[in-house]
Order: structure tokens, then sequence, then C-alpha cells
């Protein structure tokens, strides 16, 4: 089937059931008309979800299926991890809601891998008690990377701010051992890809802020800015990568300033985060950049505090939904774009001297 006619089969992990995971999950399959847009694939349990869906009165059929590869076009597909009870404890983490968003995401991950789905969106987790249980990770990130045997880049995108992390779940007073020139220039290098190939921008603008307030202040506050980041930005631009700064984080996030960039690149986790969950209220996605597989993931957390009040909004979750199979359409018409580019062919001229000629590669 080709990616142009093929239905995005969406791989969900339901993160801890005692959250507002399976709420937000259900609220965002409740139209009848969504599996004409994707064929979802929960990975849960059948009766954890009737429960829930009674609590908050949606009007759900689901599709239980022993493994991903059996899911059906126009339903509403449930892998049944467990057919046994689930002891639901609305706004308090359990060992028992814990182990199933382990069980939950590993086993999305498998059928990410196996292509038996295209994409996986997560449902958020407690990381604290993961850890707790044996999860060597402190957040889907780390995950992912060991997984897939590569580094990957959180970054938190909307249609109109996109804003990458240098650092991600660390104590800030490691931050600055943790940045160097030669890795700030791999993700801005990641961050420019990411932007071509999924995003579809042709020539982007990377913005990048400093460590330190006011980037330093030419050395006052401190010298990550003169040593490290602006070092790397010079070397990025001379070999024509579009990458500006380093800009001082307590100004830059003003309509008028990050909107002339496609994305930014922050030093560490609160220096992006807090200025993007403040101007993408309930829209954010969380996208771990530079893997080959694509996940999202909605901004927020578990939310005990509401879990089970029928208050939780759905809007961030439907976002990483279609941010996913928007990224995944991008990345096929990307690989097709290129693979059917014009390809040059060393032919012998008349006199003698080869020339550089172009031929178009099969269609």
């Amino acid at each position: 089937m080709s990616p142009k006619n093929h239905k995005v089969r969406v791989g969900i992990s339901i993160g801890d059931f005692n959250g507002i995971g399976p709420e937000i999950i259900m609220k965002s399959l409740k139209d009848k008309t969504i599996t004409d847009f994707f064929t979802p694939v929960i990975f849960g349990s059948g009766k954890l979800f009737t429960y829930q869906k009674n609590i908050f009165k949606l009007n759900l059929n689901f599709n239980y299926i022993t493994e991903a590869s059996q899911a059906q076009n126009g339903k509403l597909n449930m892998v049944n991890l467990t057919k046994e009870n689930s002891n639901v404890e609305l706004g308090r983490p359990t060992e028992e809601s814990t182990k199933m968003a382990i069980d939950s995401l590993e086993a999305a991950t498998e059928a990410l891998i196996k292509g038996e789905i295209d994409v996986l969106v997560t449902a958020p987790i407690n990381k604290d008690e993961m850890v707790k249980m044996g999860f060597k990770h402190a957040g889907h990130t780390g995950y992912f990377e060991e997984k897939f045997n590569k580094k990957g880049l959180m970054f938190l995108v909307t249609e109109d701010l996109k804003v990458a992390v240098s650092t991600h779940h660390i104590p800030l007073s490691q931050v600055a051992e943790n940045i160097s020139k030669e890795k700030i220039k791999k993700q801005i290098k990641a961050l420019n890809q990411t932007l071509i190939e999924d995003f579809a921008v042709t020539r982007p603008k990377i913005a990048v802020l400093g460590l330190n307030p006011h980037s330093g202040d030419g050395g006052v506050i401190g010298n990550e800015e003169i040593e490290i980041i602006a070092p790397a930005i010079k070397e990025l631009s001379d070999n024509g990568i579009l990458t500006f700064g380093p800009f001082p984080a307590d100004s830059f996030f003003q309509p008028n300033k990050y909107r002339n960039y496609d994305a930014v690149l922050a030093m560490y986790h609160d220096q992006g985060l807090a200025p993007f969950k403040t101007l993408a209220y309930e829209e954010g996605v969380n996208y771990t950049a530079a893997l080959p597989f694509i996940r999202t993931s909605p901004d927020h957390g578990v939310a005990y505090d509401i879990a089970g009040k029928n208050i939780a909004d759905e809007q961030s979750f439907m976002e990483a939904i279609f941010t996913a199979i928007k990224i995944f359409n991008n990345r096929n018409d990307y690989r097709d774009l290129m693979s059917n580019r014009l390809q040059p062919r060393r032919m012998p001229a008349d006199n003698g001297i080869d020339e550089d000629l172009p031929i178009e590669t099969e269609m």
C-alpha cells in the first residue's frame, strides 16, 4: 500500500491509569468519524477502559485483539494486555497502575519496532514511581534513545512555536557540565534536519539561547556563551545552517522575536519548557526528534488532582495524535522526493573530457 493512501496506524500507550491518561485517550477517540482519519491501536486493558468509560459516560466500542498486527481499519483497536480486573484508585499512583504503564509502553514500542504500528503517542507517566519499579530512565526520551540506539532531541511543538532543549531531565547544577560545542552542533544539525524532513521547512532558521542571564553579558556572568555556544553557532552558520544567537532567554519569547525563527534551542529543560507551556497552553506537543521512529505525547503530566472528575482537556493529546500523523506523512513525502531527485552521472564527451550530466531516477 502506498503511503499516499495508507491509513496511519497510531499506537497509544496508556500511561498511569490512575491519572488522566485513559480519560484523554477516550475523549480523543469519541467522535464516530475519528477512524476515517487514522487507525487507533491502544495498548491497555479492556476491563480497565470499560470501567473508566462508564465513569466518563463515553459511548465507545473497542475491537479487542492480542497483537497490533490484528488491528482493523475503521475500529478502535485495543491490544488487551491483561484479562484481569484492574484496581483503579483515581488520583494516586499504585504499584498496579505503574506496572501497567511500563507494560503498555514496552508493548507499544515493540510493535513500533516491528512495524505493526506507524507512530506512537504516549499518555503521561509517573517517572518517579516507574523508576522505583526498576524502570531505568527519567522519562520517555532516555527510554527511546536506548531502545533505538540513537540520541534523541526533546522537541516541543505547535504550529507557530517549536522549542528543543539541549539537556533533558537532569539537575540544574549539572547543566553547564553537560553542554559542549560538539554536542550543541550535533543537536542543531539534528534540529535542522527534523525541520526539513518532518515539518517541511525548506530553509530552517534556528535561534539558540544562551545559558547564563543576559547570555553571559560578555563574560561578566559566565563564559559558556563565548567559549561554547557562540563558536558552535559560527561554525554551523559558516557551513550553511541558518543559526543565530546566543540570545538572552529572558527577553526572547516575545511574539515579535520568536516568530522570526522556525525553532529554538534552549540550553535546559525549564528555560525552554516554561515559556513554551505558557504560550502554548493545552495545544503543545512533545516530540522526540532525531529518532528513526515517530513518538509524540501531550505536553502535560498525569494530573492526579483532576483524575476522575471528567474535566481533563483532551486537546493536547489530540494534537499529539495529528502531529504524529503529519510528521509520518511529511517524512514519507521527503523520502519520495529524495529518491526521485536528479542524480549526476559521468558521461564521456566527444573531446574525451568527462562531463557531469543529470539523469532522472526511475519513478
